[in-house]
Order: C-alpha cells, then structure tokens, then sequence
C-alpha cells in the first residue's frame, strides 16, 4: 500500500503488516465484518486503519499525535476510505464506548529511559526498559474497550515479554493467545541498541534478529 510517509510518524513496516494479516483474519471470521467497530489506539499512519475500513469496517483511530492523525487522515482521503480521527492518550478519547475489536501495533522497543519520549520519532518506538511502558497499559484497558465477544490485537516484539502481555490479558479477564508470528533481523534502530541489548539480557550474545507476534485477548460473550 502506498501511504504518505512523513518524518516523525511510524512508517508501515512487518509488525504492521503482521498485524493487519491478522485484522483480515478476524474480520473475515465474522459474519458481518461491515458492522464490526474497530478501534485502533496510535494509528501512526493509519495504515492499519486503512485497511479495516477497507473491508467495510466502522473505524475509529487514536494517536496522541496531531502529525500522525494528519497523516492517517491524508492517507484515509487518498485510499478513500473512512476513518474517524481523535486526539488523545490511548482510549482516552473514547471512554465509555465499546468496540468489536481494537488493535495497536504500540511502542515497545526496549530504551534506556524510563519515560516515553516527549517529541522526536524515538516517541514511535520507544517503551522504556522493558519495552512495555505502553503494552501494560494498553492491556489494563483493553477490557474495558471491548463489547461481549470482542477481541484485541496487540503485535509487539519478543525483546518486550509477550507471556507478560498474555499474563496481563488473562489478568484482565480477556482470553490471550498468539495468533500469528514472524521472525526478521534487527532494523537501525534495534541494530544500534544490540549491545545494550545484551547487557541487559533482553538478548542473548550475537543474536541480531527478534521474533514479532500478534497476541490476541478475547473477552467472553
């Protein structure tokens, strides 16, 4: 898919592209996709929404940053799809409504600082020491964003300890499970925390590659 790709907003690469695999799936698995809501918390480019709304999905799309919401909503415009826009914090900016299905490829590359990034592109990709500065509280919320027999899509890597995302899920009351892996060699920005990396046993010596998974929570109908 051809998308606007500006500085600052994350670029579609294979965890989008795991994810929205996975999104077709599930939409194809239901009966009416056309009726489906979905929610998408940091769209970036709104590649992903794109194509939900390209099979006919309501689509609602989040990202806290006004860049990315003009580039998702340039891209929506040229792939002429619709994708309704909001400004805010995760599921912030839709508290109270429930969605059939969220999905979030969200920052969860292992940094040295605590804290998420307040500007520059790391803010696309960066989730503190562990990497799940944004996974736990994406999966602390998820529950409460999802309608009876709704379902969430997270893709992370396996440098960000998927188990404590399907241990936090579980927590939630939601049904997690992987549905869908690809293993691919480090890109730039991983390539250049290696060693870092490997002092802090998020990798063991030498191994320059990470597996990606899409994990998916279902709450009960």
């Amino acid at each position: 898919m051809m998308l606007l790709r500006p500085p600052g907003v994350y670029p579609p690469q294979g965890d989008s592209a795991l994810l929205a695999r996975a999104l077709i799936e599930e939409l194809s698995a239901r009966r009416a996709p056309g009726r489906a809501e979905v929610l998408e918390l940091g769209t970036g480019s709104g590649a992903v929404a794109v194509v939900a709304a390209g099979m006919g999905a309501r689509v609602t799309a989040v990202d806290v940053s006004w860049l990315a919401l003009a580039t998702a909503w340039i891209n929506s415009r040229l792939r002429r799809r619709r994708v309704h826009l909001r400004h805010g914090d995760l599921g912030a900016p839709v508290r109270g409504r429930r969605f059939d299905l969220v999905v979030s490829n969200p920052p969860y590359v292992p940094a040295r600082s605590a804290g998420a990034p307040g500007h520059g592109p790391e803010r696309a990709w960066d989730a503190g020491p562990d990497g799940r500065l944004l996974l736990d509280r994406i999966c602390r919320q998820a529950a409460g964003l999802l309608g009876p027999g709704g379902a969430v899509l997270l893709v992370q890597s396996s440098l960000a300890a998927p188990a404590a995302t399907l241990d936090a899920l579980a927590a939630a009351g939601l049904r997690p499970r992987i549905v869908a892996r690809r293993r691919q060699p480090f890109g730039p920005v991983m390539s250049a925390r290696a060693a870092w990396f490997e002092q802090q046993g998020l990798i063991p010596r030498g191994v320059r590659d990470e597996e990606l998974v899409v994990i998916r929570g279902a709450r009960p109908a």
